[in-house]
């Protein structure tokens, strides 16, 4: 008897989640198929899931989950969910907007768990971002993107470049991803107007429509590895960086992973070296720059200069500053 139960409900799961994902619907005889049971059972089965209150609609003989009502059912064990909860407080310092679906999933999640003192930090976490200003334009322009990539639905974008320059642009998105080391999240998409893959800050998306042209993922496209080299979210060039810090930082720096390409190595005076493969040295020029005189770049040369050049016009800064203060 127990595992029958077990039985249905692991089916009942499965066809729920499998509804989920086609948004057009199956039918009857392909569920039937797909789990191995007759077309009476599936009925049952579904008959069974609407009365446990999962949003299922029928059309043309055509079942399906209606994604905007639909709410999931997750039980987390304790240390689940401070797993969980440290991703909610990596959010809340993470996000500079105001993001009322974020919000309210918070709220959700602090209400359905059973341990006081995590539901009221996580309740806490949500509050917080809650006071943030509220920027509609930001929320209809997540929503269009959110949308689009679980649609698979192509989305007309206004884009601001960091320079300014406001273009329009037709997007596929493949994935959406919050930036490491920055507050921010950005969408990765095929841009038809470069006919390539492109990276947007979404905070930077002045406006976000939703299309009816359909688009597909390539297979072979795995967004953990197209970020893999990545300091953060942008895809340029790979390069080798290598780095030589002080004695007084060398144990914070070896104490962390800060790539999975890193190699350490200590050197005789107690400070340390890193080498590291990533894409481009745009993003980890900052990161750098943080470290102040405590690290010493040694390649490329690129970056280097640009540290350099970095350092020249701050003591010109602080120059014109103390003349300043001296009159």
């Amino acid at each position: 008897m127990i595992d029958r139960v077990q039985s249905k409900a692991a089916r009942l799961r499965r066809i729920e989640h499998r509804l989920y994902n086609v948004p057009n619907g199956m039918r009857v005889i392909e569920l039937s198929e797909y789990c191995g049971v007759d077309r009476r059972t599936i009925y049952r089965d579904l008959m069974t899931l609407h009365d446990m209150g999962v949003p299922v609609w029928e059309h043309a003989g055509r079942y399906g989950i209606n994604r905007e009502t639909y709410l999931s059912t997750v039980r987390l064990n304790l240390n689940e969910t401070i797993a969980l909860f440290f991703a909610v407080r990596l959010l809340a310092h993470h996000s500079d907007e105001h993001n009322p679906h974020v919000v309210s999933a918070l709220s959700k999640l602090a209400t359905g768990l059973p341990d006081a003192t995590i539901s009221g930090h996580i309740a806490q976490a949500a509050e917080e971002i809650r006071t943030r200003p509220l920027r509609d334009g930001y929320v209809r322009v997540f929503e269009a993107l959110t949308r689009g990539w679980a649609d698979r639905k192509r989305v007309s974008i206004q884009y601001r470049s960091a320079d300014g320059k406001l273009t329009e642009r037709v997007i596929c998105p493949y994935f959406l991803e919050v930036a490491r080391r920055e507050p921010g999240a950005y969408v990765i998409a095929y841009d038809d107007l470069r006919g390539a893959l492109r990276t947007f800050k979404i905070e930077r998306i002045n406006d976000a429509e939703l299309l009816d042209n359909s688009y597909d993922i390539p297979a072979d496209f795995d967004p953990h590895v197209h970020l893999s080299s990545s300091w953060g979210v942008m895809d340029e060039p790979e390069v080798e960086v290598q780095l030589r810090f002080s004695a007084s930082v060398a144990h914070r720096v070896e104490e962390s992973r800060w790539h999975h390409s890193q190699q350490v190595r200590t050197l005789d005076d107690g400070g340390c070296e890193v080498v590291m493969r990533v894409n481009g040295i745009r993003e980890i020029r900052m990161w750098v720059l943080g470290w102040g005189s405590d690290v010493e770049v040694l390649a490329p040369d690129e970056l280097r200069q640009e540290v350099y050049e970095h350092v020249q016009r701050m003591l010109q800064r602080y120059a014109m500053t103390d003349q300043a203060y001296e009159k």
